[in-house]
Order: C-alpha cells, then structure tokens, then sequence
C-alpha cells in the first residue's frame, strides 16, 4: 500500500469522530465521514508508523440502514451533518456503541453500568444558534451565505433550507443574502485578507421565542462603496446636495481633507445600508420576536467570529432563555448549549445522578469547574449551602453572575480565570465537584489538584468521549470508580455526542482490626533495634 493509490471497500465500523475502518488485504485504513455497511472508494493519503488514512472520493453502495431520501436537500454537500442519512434511531445506536467502545479500555464492567443513550426531544429544529459564514460555493462565484462545503476549507454552501434550525432562520438567512446579493458587497477573503462580510449569527430561544440578529463584517466597507443598491445611492446623494447648499468657509483649519469626506462619505454609506438591512429583517413575517439587531466589526485574519467592538442597529444586545424552570440571558458570543430542549435532558439526567447527595448533609459546598454561563451551578444552588463556579471566559462569568441575580439565588459565586491557577486561591474546600470541560478535556496537572480534593463523589459531563476516556483512565487509577454512566444526544444528525459519568471514591472492600497490648510493641521495637544493629 502507497500514497496516492486508489481502493474500494465495505466500511466495518466507524469509531468515534466518524473515523470508518476499512480493511484493504488484511491491512486496516481509516476513512473519514463513512457509514458503517457502505462500500466506498479512497484514496490512501497518509501512511504513518504503520496506521494508513484514506481520503473519500466516492459512496459507490449505500448501507443497508441508510435512508433512500435524506430530508435535508443540502445533505452531501454541506458539511455540518454526517448521520442525516440515518434513522435516528440508527444515529442514537452508533453514538451510543462508539462510546461503549471507547470506555471499555478503561472502565471495568462498563457494559453492566452503562445506562444508554438519550434521545434529544426534537430531531429537526433544535439548534437554539447558527452562525452562517459569507463566501462563494465556487472560485468567483455568486455570494453565499451558510456552512462550509464538505471537505472545503474555502467553499461556502448556501444552506436556506436547514433542517436543524426552524423557519425562522431560513428567513432571516434568505432575507440577508437576497438584500446584500443586491448591494454588491464583497465576502471577505481569508487569503487576500479584502472584502467586507464575514458572518451572520442568529440566536433563538425556545422557550421565549425571543431572536438575536448579529452582522459580523470587517471595517472595510469602501471596498463596496461604489457598488450600492440604487435606493441607497439616491439617499446618499441627497445628502450631498442638501450638504452642497449650506454656507461653507475655505478656511483650511476648518475645511476637511478630501481623506476626511471620502471616509464621511464611507461611514455614513454604511449605516444607511446597515440600516436598510435592519428594516428588511424588521419585515419579515416571523413566528418568533427579534428583540436586537446588532453589527460587529471583527479585522481579525482568523476565521473565527471575533468581538472588535459591537454597535446596536435595533432593540436590545441579549435574548432571554429558559431552562427547568431557571431564566438565562445570553449575548451574541455567550456559550450556552445550542439544544435548550436537549440541555434540559442533559441537566435533568445530571441533577438525576446527584440524587440526594447533596440533601444528605447539610451545607454542602459544590465546585463548578468550567462552568460557562453558570448554568449546571444555578441548577444546584437550591440544594447547597455555596457553589462555586470557574471560568476562563470573562464574559461568560459577567453572564453568571447576571442570571443568578436575575433568578434570585446569592449563593453562587463565580471567579473568572484558569481552573489549574484559581484552585490555588479558593480557600473553601469543596464536598462535591461538577467537570463540565472543553472538547479538549482537562489540564492534567489541573486534574491532579481536583483528585487531591478528594470528594467523595463527582460528576463528568463530556462532549468529547476521547477526551473523557483519557481523563477516566487517571481518575480510576487516582482511587475514584464510575457508579453511572450514560449519553445524551443534543446534536441530531451529528458525530457529537454527551456522556455523563458519575464518580465515587473507592473504598476498601474489607476492614482489618488489630489490637496490639504495650508489651508486644516493645517487643517488636526490641526486635527491629536488634536487626538494625547486625
């Protein structure tokens, strides 16, 4: 086997993050985005210390579980959703064995303890957020706005009609690209670093119906200046020819530089366009409220949505969410879990696992580490004495520390910083312990601080099973065994999955009592003296 050669084969399994294994003579290949029972074509692209990886060119036979129609006409194309052309219960089957799989290395008895997986409330519809990304579906093409082309870096795929997200933002996604297709405005170029719209951001809260619009562009906007839809020119000129009829002085200490007009000139074409913008989305006919349009300018070369200072076009810069009861308010770059309805499974099954250890002993105090927006923490407030939350997203703390006012509840306290540095300064030792961590999982030396807490028992919430596995495998080996476990799947369609994993301390299986009389102790000491001296 070569780089650069081409095979055919059936896809075995497929082992999480979608990494299907087919097998070439004997000889195992990695193939990503592959289902298990398809025959596909690859071309092996990597081969290292033994392991060979292979790049998908064609699906040449369907699995047998496959659906004949996928009910999202992008699906193939964009890249967002590889199991949509699985039955959910297909989907929830697969995540729920790639899980297993990984745990058994590490967890003894886990087929015994693993309670399965959760299925998320809605199927289509969930996602509470979308942030589309403005590009071409083709070098030069017309704008587009929506996800990255399967496999493309660059490709952007218009997606106006997503199943995971509700009509809502089909509209608003349609109505924003129709209106800036118009005005000519270029996409910014991630290697020329030129053009002017990056992305579109729109929230949604379930519960509320409330809906947050952002525009993220860079400050470029003269490079699309000369290109404005008819109506904004004709305002614009208007303007000029009311400006043109006042008194004006030659003096040069009051005479502005022709950089000077031409940059008025720039800013003031902009926020009619913006404004034009906002009106349009203003008209839509939509089941939810829009209660704040915002524009954020963001020069970073990153492809990432950045904050470079944010102006309000309309209403208010927060949608309000609720969650078992407990009101939320999020911001446009607040982390909030993108599945309200599932979040709610996944915080049920979570305050499930904690049953009554909280109840048990009075004044309880409960460490929240990686605690976001402060969601989990606030869930369990009402049955601690205080709880405290870290996290490195010093927005996300302001956020905490908002919605525990806003429900009332001033026994949470949250502290912006690094987990593996702010442990060091709490003096509060906790008696129970909530890991929420990134996808990358949690610092090992961070992890060593949390086992030296030695609580009795901790949850483990996970959007990254590898990532879970790795951190099992210390806490097992540090003394800690896992009582529970299971999935919960807030992300239909996808290859991502949540696992919740509830920890408890070992303790010995036998006690061992001795009772040793004063003279048998100087005996023994006798005796040890003796040997000591030969």
């Amino acid at each position: 086997m070569k780089k650069g050669q081409i095979f055919e084969g059936m896809v075995e399994e497929v082992n999480f993050p979608n990494k299907g294994i087919v097998k070439i003579d004997a000889r195992q290949v990695t193939v990503k985005n592959t289902i298990p029972g398809q025959k596909v074509s690859f071309m092996v692209n990597k081969i290292r210390k033994g392991k060979a990886e292979g790049r998908l060119l064609d699906t040449l036979e369907k699995s047998p579980v496959e659906l004949e129609q996928v009910s999202c006409p992008h699906f193939g194309s964009c890249g967002g959703c590889n199991y949509q052309s699985l039955p959910y219960e297909e989907q929830l089957k697969l995540k729920a064995e790639q899980v297993l799989n990984l745990l058994e290395s590490v967890v003894p008895n886990v087929n015994e303890l693993f309670e399965g997986i959760k299925a998320s409330p809605q199927q289509f519809g969930y996602r509470n957020k979308m942030e589309f990304t403005f590009g071409d579906e083709y070098k030069d093409g017309p704008l587009s706005a929506g996800m990255h082309k399967r496999n493309s870096f660059y490709d952007i795929v218009t997606v106006d009609q997503c199943q995971i997200v509700d009509e809502d933002y089909r509209k608003i996604l349609s109505c924003t690209l129709e209106f800036f297709q118009k005005s000519g405005a270029a996409f910014y170029h991630r290697l020329r670093h030129t053009g002017y719209l990056r992305h579109l951001l729109v929230r949604k809260a379930v519960k509320t119906g409330e809906i947050l619009i952002d525009l993220v562009t860079t400050t470029q906007y003269d490079k699309m200046s000369s290109c404005q839809p008819e109506e904004i020119r004709d305002i614009l000129q208007r303007k000029k020819e009311t400006s043109a009829t006042k008194e004006t002085t030659e003096s040069e200490d009051t005479m502005q530089s022709g950089a000077e007009l031409l940059n008025s000139s720039d800013a003031e074409s902009e926020a009619v366009i913006l404004s034009s913008w906002k009106e349009a989305l203003l008209g839509l006919s939509l089941s939810g409220t829009i209660t704040g349009i915002l524009h954020t300018k963001n020069d970073s070369v990153a492809d990432a949505v950045k904050n470079e200072g944010t102006d309000l076009l309309y209403g208010r810069d927060y949608i309000v969410e609720e969650l078992l009861g407990l009101k939320f308010k999020i911001s446009t770059f607040s982390f909030f879990q993108t599945n309200s309805l599932g979040a709610e499974v996944l915080y049920e099954t979570a305050r499930e696992y904690i049953g009554d250890t909280l109840n048990e002993k009075a004044g309880k105090i409960v460490f929240d580490l990686y605690s976001g927006t402060g969601t989990i923490a606030q869930m369990l407030a009402p049955a601690a004495r205080n709880v405290i939350g870290v996290e490195i997203v010093e927005e996300a703390v302001e956020a905490a520390k908002e919605n525990a006012a806003l429900n009332q509840l001033n026994n949470c306290e949250f502290i912006a910083g690094d987990v593996l540095k702010v442990l060091d300064t709490i003096v509060e030792k906790p008696d129970f312990i909530v890991l929420d961590p990134p996808r990358e999982g949690i610092h090992p030396k961070a992890l060593e601080k949390i086992i030296r807490y030695g609580v009795d028992q901790m949850i483990y919430i996970s959007c990254k099973p590898t990532s879970l596995q790795r951190d099992l495998e210390v806490l097992l080996a540090r003394g800690y065994e896992v009582k529970r476990v299971c999935c919960v799947d807030m992300f239909p369609g996808t290859v991502h999955v949540e696992t919740i994993a509830l920890l408890q301390k070992s303790k010995p299986d036998t006690y061992v009592k001795l009772s040793l009389d004063m003279e048998d102790y100087y005996r023994i000491m006798n005796t040890e003296g003796d040997a000591k001296i030969e």
